[in-house]
């Protein structure tokens, strides 16, 4: 049977013929005079000074200071914005010295979404919105862990994703991106100094490796200095004196 072949490889296809072809900006409508118009005036009469605002993909779109951010999103969970769907920062420290932040915010009541957004500098510290809504508390977390910036009056501000002695931020557009060469040692000459390679080791990035230990590590149950005895609830016995070299994996409790 003669192999198939297409005539056009979808996958090689380029896209755009010129090299250094840059993508239409989304159409903005204003946002005055359209269904919007009672969010503006709300958040005028609160006093948020509102930095410019547009209607793009129908949706709200607002610029605000940053040190409004609480009193904005206060302002508009008033109105009827129950929800906040998502909230992240853009790295643009190279470009401006800080981030965009954006509050991703919907009222199901009203079937109207609004993004809030705010200039936050380097090492500024930005107001917590747990207060507010709830979904802010891991969502800042995982900002302050990935990004970098800085949260004040979170009630628990440490690492969400990455372990605590991690070094920088890797949504920053600064982390280094050269590949496994570079990025094993990326830990160790930060936190340690390179000469400290040889005593400490280039870091796991297989992520199918696995110990001949973890199984007795993941369940707690292994120590080459102890001898371990468990019991269900009932008193039931499953495990007894566990010796790692005398183990073995069973498919069902006998």
């Amino acid at each position: 049977m003669r192999e198939y072949k297409p005539k056009n490889d979808l996958q090689k296809k380029q896209y755009y013929s010129e090299k250094f072809y840059i993508a239409k900006q989304t159409p903005k409508e204003a946002a005055s005079g359209s269904k919007f118009d009672e969010e503006l005036a709300v958040l005028e009469q609160s006093g948020v000074e509102i930095l410019s605002s547009y209607v793009e993909f129908d949706q709200l779109v607002i610029y605000v200071n940053s040190s409004e951010n609480f009193k904005t999103l206060d302002t508009l969970k008033g109105f009827g914005y129950e929800q906040l769907c998502e909230l992240a920062a853009v790295d643009l420290i190279a470009q401006k010295g800080g981030y965009e932040v954006f509050y991703q915010l919907l009222s199901i009541t009203k079937n109207r979404r609004t993004r809030v957004k705010c200039f936050v500098k380097k090492d500024e510290m930005l107001k917590s919105v747990c207060e507010l809504y709830k979904s802010a508390n891991w969502a800042e977390r995982e900002m302050y862990d990935l990004s970098g910036v800085l949260i004040k009056d979170h009630p628990n501000l440490k690492r969400l994703i990455m372990p605590d002695d991690w070094h920088s931020h890797p949504l920053l557009k600064s982390y280094p991106l050269v590949g496994d060469e570079a990025a094993k040692w990326y830990e160790v000459d930060k936190i340690f100094g390179a000469e400290f390679r040889e005593q400490i080791g280039e870091e796991n990035r297989d992520p199918a490796f696995v110990d001949e230990k973890d199984t007795f590590g993941f369940s707690r149950v292994f120590d080459e200095n102890e001898d371990y005895e468990y019991q269900e609830e009932g008193g039931v016995r499953f495990v007894k004196k566990a010796k790692f070299n005398q183990s073995q994996i069973v498919k069902e409790r006998p």
